[in-house]
């Protein structure tokens, strides 16, 4: 995954959409933000169509309260059915999609009492606070969950195998061609 700063100044770039697949068979509909050929070889940088979210769980006691997010395939299984309940209540679909949980429908208004700052501590990268917007709270056998969506846009990079079907970069292979292909974008954006 790839958070970029020239995203959203290329809502018009769109030229189409194509779903990445995960192993266990989901889909994931994505919008091409844009396609750049490296050496040969075709790369998209793919925005989900839907708004993606992740859930968590709160853990702890009032001011000690931690926010865990939730990543386990059997937890999710698991409060499924109770967080898409949760957001039919709002006219929002949830979606056990490829590679992230989605929702289809009118995202609410931002609202700054309802943002949360992740601090994602990492050793190697210094990242950036993510900012996510609660969307929902709900309990399931006495364990508080939020859903949230995040603010700065979801994007994915793949290359395009020969019968045409996306792949997403593994970690090894971005981090490989990342200098070419923020190259090659910014030089589109200029």
């Amino acid at each position: 995954m790839f958070s970029s700063p020239f995203s959203d100044d290329n809502d018009n770039d769109r030229t189409g959409s194509i779903s990445l697949t995960d192993e266990k068979g989901r889909n994931l509909d994505c919008y091409i933000e844009h396609s750049l050929e490296v050496d040969g070889q075709e790369y998209v940088l793919l925005l989900p169509v839907d708004s993606p979210v992740e859930i968590f769980a709160w853990q702890g006691e009032d001011e000690e309260e931690e926010a865990v997010l939730v990543e386990d395939d059997l937890t999710i299984d698991k409060i499924f059915p109770t967080a898409q309940a949760v957001l039919s209540e709002q006219n929002l679909i949830l979606k056990n999609t490829a590679y992230a949980l989605t929702v289809s429908g009118d995202l609410p208004p931002v609202e700054e009492s309802e943002l949360f700052t992740l601090e994602i501590e990492d050793d190697e990268a210094d990242l950036e606070p993510e900012q996510l917007q609660l969307l929902a709270r709900f309990y399931d056998e006495e364990q508080e969950y939020a859903i949230y969506t995040p603010l700065d846009p979801l994007l994915f990079f793949a290359r395009i195998a020969k019968n045409g079907q996306p792949h997403l970069l593994s970690p090894e292979e971005f981090r490989k061609v990342q200098p070419l292909l923020e190259e090659h974008l910014f030089n589109e954006v200029e």
